[in-house]
């Protein structure tokens, strides 16, 4: 079955009969509220089986972390309705990155429809590979399972950035898809184009949108976020941390890495913290705000 939500569609002959999220669905529906019930059936679009800024576990999550999944949902719509906003950078925290000084994991563009419900356009990681795809979901899918908070922040762009953001957002997938790399790395290099991680296609995607007549490709993407000062993290990983995860997973690759850099600790890298912080300093979107459950 092609699964309508990813762009970059894929097929999975393992999904035979009725698949994973909506089993996991029905679990929920059996113990919700009538109010729950209501909040799920809204933000949920269809189901998907890939990850982002979340871990890969095979353990299903529990209708319990789902209600409380959609909880956040319900109250983040609530937030975005009120903001006014047709379109913002959305983000979740959906692995624990204190160590390396990070509060969010995972990024996506959410606009609101016509309809007045809020969709989100992000990049995952079909879980356990070293590809990935660009997906449209409802606010219940992207917060769903085993976040490691239940927070969610958002920044809000200027009329003009909204403006150019919701037109290519609505535009047909070709266009939202343009600058979309498949092949998949974590920790991919901020300013390569071996791979590409979800929060990188986010701003890539974004700089298109600013200047759609330019930005061709990655490389013009790239060149227009160093000319509005995007800095991203260095994160400090030193050989043993980064043989291990090479060796441990397909999604992290770090070969990409230019030498001196790499040899030296530095991975430098796209993380919704650095973006946040770019944002409004880039005179593109106001500070982030947020809240936890």
């Amino acid at each position: 079955m092609t699964r309508e939500t990813n762009f970059g569609a894929y097929d999975d002959p393992r999904d035979a009969g009725v698949p994973r999220r909506r089993r996991l669905l029905r679990a929920a529906l059996r113990t919700a509220t009538l109010a729950a019930i209501v909040v799920l059936l809204g933000l949920f679009v269809f189901p998907a089986d890939a990850h982002a800024g979340r871990s890969c576990e095979a353990a299903k999550p529990s209708p319990a972390v789902i209600i409380k999944g959609m909880q956040l949902a319900e109250r983040t719509a609530q937030g975005l309705d009120a903001s006014g906003a047709r379109v913002v950078v959305l983000a979740r925290a959906g692995q624990d990155l204190s160590k390396y000084d990070l509060r969010y994991s995972h990024l996506g563009l959410a606009y609101k429809t016509e309809a007045g419900s809020w969709r989100v356009v992000h990049k995952l990681n079909q879980c356990g590979t070293a590809t990935a795809g660009v997906y449209r979901q409802g606010l219940g899918e992207f917060f769903l399972d085993d976040l490691w908070r239940y927070e969610a922040a958002w920044a809000v762009p200027t009329p003009d950035v909204q403006a150019r953001l919701l037109a290519m957002l609505e535009a047909p997938t070709e266009q939202v898809t343009r600058l979309h790399g498949a092949p998949y790395s974590i920790v991919s290099y901020v300013w390569g184009q071996k791979y590409q991680q979800s929060n990188q296609w986010a701003i890539e995607t974004l700089a298109a949108a600013m200047e759609p007549a330019t930005v061709q490709g990655r490389a013009q993407a790239q060149a227009w976020l160093q000319f509005k000062g995007y800095e991203p993290t260095t994160l400090r990983l030193g050989p043993l941390t980064r043989l291990g995860g090479r060796v441990g997973s397909a999604n992290i690759a770090f070969d990409d890495h230019p030498n001196d850099k790499r040899f030296s600790d530095r991975i430098e890298t796209v993380t919704v913290d650095s973006v946040f912080a770019w944002l409004p300093r880039a005179g593109l979107a106001a500070r982030p705000v947020g809240f936890k459950l």
